[in-house]
């Protein structure tokens, strides 16, 4: 049976290894709902609205994808589209322990939604926005790791 997937996460900015974990996931499920959280305990460098559209733009012509901001708790999101499954991408083993304790959280929060973890292509597997804005500020090149309106988006907010 083919489920819808909502594929969460803050997206600031949003990179190829994200966009790499989408195509994967639509491919599995058919419709993925990219949902931009809004967490007020998070600061962001771009605003919800921003991101939203960033990944708009980002994933323009990509088949199955949805994209949407949110705020509260991402299990109460997937009831309100009927999405069945989580995605969560998995880059290194870093990040296994955080993604497992959601993923246990959000069980206990809603049995009946699934999580799975896809890991984007080895060539994005070492990208994070965390990193991405920190090189940013040093003026490095984006381009290999971020769609064109999120390199343009950068710029602007890092002029030195």
């Amino acid at each position: 049976m083919v489920r819808n997937a909502i594929y969460p996460g803050s997206f600031d900015p949003v990179t190829y290894g994200h966009l790499d974990v989408m195509k994967r996931a639509a491919l599995i499920f058919g419709k993925v709902v990219v949902a931009v959280a809004n967490n007020p305990n998070k600061k962001y460098l771009f605003s919800l609205a921003d991101r939203v559209a960033m990944v708009k733009e980002a994933t323009k012509g990509m088949k199955g994808i949805v994209v949407e901001g949110f705020d509260g708790l991402v299990v109460d999101l997937a009831k309100r589209r009927k999405a069945g499954v989580l995605v969560r991408g998995l880059r290194m083993t870093a990040d296994f322990e955080y993604e497992f304790q959601m993923a246990e959280t959000n069980r206990r929060l809603a049995e009946d939604i699934e999580t799975v973890f896809l890991m984007p292509s080895e060539g994005f597997s070492f990208l994070s926005s965390s990193l991405l804005k920190e090189v940013a500020k040093f003026g490095a090149k984006l381009s290999p790791f971020v769609p064109p309106c999120v390199v343009k988006k950068m710029k602007g907010s890092f002029k030195r």
